[in-house]
């Protein structure tokens, strides 16, 4: 076995190592009113797989809004994250930085992710407001829930809300050293659709109703010509940049895993047309469990078995639980995290079951694949195991 690197390194340590990169920042001064404030974009990065951000964070005008329109823990993180994915297709982490939406803001996406109001809704509106009525235009992207004969679980199921959020990430760079702002050079705009739509019927009782992916899609497209739309109306400086939509489907609330992005499309700048929509085969599997069985994951589902099976040699046939989420890009397992709860009686114990883990993980998972461990007292995680993809040795975490 090749030798593991194993880093038991104390927080103190850690937070020292952080303050010294801290020290190598390129300045970016950004005009906010009347004041110049001072952004930096760090020039040290942990990875290429990540962008740089400025100090202080720009979050952008809409922050924080993922959180309330996005249910599932799993999906907000992954929302997030894939996002940034499908724009390292289009914007090099190297070159360029991140910032939070600036076109929409959280008013203009709450109204976009309402519904349609009826003729009858937009007239009891504009009575109560008067002239202020303008100020929130009819954009709701969702249907109207309907007039009329019908209960209100039928009109439901007619009309589900199909879009639950929307999500900008801004891409600059700095054209040279002098450069004070930095340049917008394109977007992300990620559609966060339901693949259940969750409602209460007359009586209060829940209810849900699944929404089928290619009727997801169909409306996730029709919905991003509208976001477009909005976009240049609000900003002239939208229609001078490449601007990428893509189109996310959300999990169950119930879910073990989250959903995952499906559709892409990029829209040069100028055009206001939205079209040339590009497939996302991406899906993500619990181990052990039902689906990966039915859609034919059996390989990996062995894999994973297997790896169990030989944790419990190390306590001499004691049941060892390993739950995993595996990631799959184009059919393929690409990254598997697995979580290993186990009793301890000891830090010497902890060690050395780690550094076991550690050489299965080498031996049961090839590396065109990231892995993942985390190994779990009842208490608090115990120990990390990192292994990326066409890594030789994995990276090993023992926390104090």
């Amino acid at each position: 076995m090749k030798k593991i690197a194993l880093a038991v390194l104390s927080l103190g340590l850690l937070v020292s190592g952080c303050s010294a990169g801290a020290d190598k920042d390129e300045k970016v001064v950004e005009k906010s009113g009347k004041a110049k404030e001072q952004a930096i974009v760090p020039n040290y990065s942990i990875s290429d797989e990540y962008y740089k951000t400025t100090i202080p964070f720009e979050g952008g005008n809409a922050r924080g809004l993922v959180v309330q329109g996005v249910s599932n823990r799993l999906d907000i993180d992954e929302f997030e994250t894939g996002l940034m994915r499908i724009a390292k297709e289009s914007f090099s982490t190297k070159e360029h930085f991140f910032k939070g939406g600036d076109v929409l803001d959280a008013q203009t996406i709450q109204m976009l992710v309402k519904r349609k109001r009826t003729v009858a809704e937009q007239k009891e509106l504009e009575d109560k407001l008067k002239k202020d009525a303008v100020k929130f235009p009819n954009i709701g992207l969702n249907p109207a829930l309907g007039e009329g004969s019908g209960s209100l679980e039928e009109k439901n199921k007619k009309n589900p809300i199909y879009i639950s959020n929307i999500l900008e990430h801004d891409y600059y760079v700095k054209k040279d050293e002098k450069d004070e702002k930095g340049e917008l050079q394109g977007i992300v705009v990620g559609l966060a659709m339901n693949s259940v739509h969750y409602y209460e019927e007359e009586h209060g009782y829940p209810r849900e109703a699944k929404i089928e992916q290619e009727k997801m899609l169909a409306e996730g497209k029709k919905m991003a010509q509208e976001i477009l739309k909005v976009m240049h109306e609000k900003k002239s400086e939208a229609k001078n940049v490449p601007i990428t939509f893509a189109i996310y489907r959300q999990a169950p609330k119930s879910s073990l895993v989250p959903g995952n992005f499906v559709s892409y499309a990029n829209v040069e700048k100028g055009s206001e047309t939205v079209e040339d929509w590009k497939q996302i085969n991406e899906k993500y599997y619990l181990f052990p469990s039902e689906q990966a069985k039915t859609d034919n994951k059996r390989e990996d589902l062995a894999r994973v078995s297997n790896f169990k099976a030989k944790l419990s040699d190390y306590f001499q046939g004691d049941y060892t639980a390993v739950i995993g989420t595996g990631m799959y890009r184009d059919d393929e397992l690409r990254e598997i995290k697995l979580d290993i709860p186990v009793q301890f009686n000891g830090k010497a114990e902890i060690i050395g079951f780690t550094q076991y883990v550690a050489g299965l993980v080498m031996e049961y998972f090839p590396n065109y694949m990231k892995v993942q461990v985390t190994i779990k007292s009842v208490e608090r995680p115990e120990a990390i195991i990192i292994r990326e993809a066409k890594q030789d040795e994995p990276y090993v975490k023992i926390l104090d």
